[in-house]
């Protein structure tokens, strides 16, 4: 789980005794987990923000509430706060934000992004592309949208057919289908044209 500081817990303190309504704590979460793009974030958390799910942890002076899909990305995260000449800083280290060891317990957005990021993501950036998951949709088809090189490439279809889809079919058995959201009439950074 994740680890807040005594040095950062007394700089939270701080920020949250400025707060008018009593009882407010903070919220920690992963923006975008599992991804390329993920973010570690704090926000405060005011009585009944906190959602279902969340993990309340209790500090000296305030509750910490974690998110509970974000909680496999929080392994061995730390919050620090440091002293510095501009006042300090309150730093956020997740080494596990952005790829972190999902099992079969894990969401069907994360499973379906651990295989983009992981395993078929490196392989289309020799081409300059890569591939995201839009959405789920009707609970078992993935959408997905094709970026970089791979945009308007002349053979994304087979690397749709015969790279994601089969991939993403073969390891994630509850998908049914793979669609691609991307337009590709455009062309400008097309791999092949």
């Amino acid at each position: 789980m994740i680890e807040i500081s005594e040095s950062a817990q007394s700089y939270l303190n701080e920020l949250l005794s400025k707060q008018e309504e009593a009882d407010v704590g903070i919220r920690v979460f992963v923006a975008q987990p599992g991804t390329p793009n993920a973010e570690t974030c704090i926000a405060y958390c005011r009585p009944g923000e906190q959602q279902d799910g969340d993990l309340p942890v209790v500090y000296d002076g305030f509750t910490a509430w974690f998110e509970e899909r974000s909680l496999p990305y929080l392994v061995d995260a730390k919050v620090d706060y440091q002293q510095d000449q501009m006042g300090g800083q309150l730093t956020i280290k997740a080494p596990n934000a952005r790829i972190p060891a999902v099992g079969e317990d894990a969401s069907l957005e994360d499973r379906i992004n651990y295989v983009l990021h992981n395993e078929i993501n490196p392989g289309l950036s020799a081409h300059g592309g890569v591939v995201s998951l839009v959405e789920v949709v009707d609970e078992s088809v993935a959408v997905l949208q094709f970026g970089g090189g791979c945009q308007g490439c002349s053979a994304v279809d087979i690397t749709l057919k015969h790279g994601v889809e089969k991939s993403l079919l073969a390891q994630i058995p509850e998908l049914t289908a793979i669609r691609d959201l991307t337009d590709h009439s455009v062309t400008e950074n097309a791999y092949y044209q």
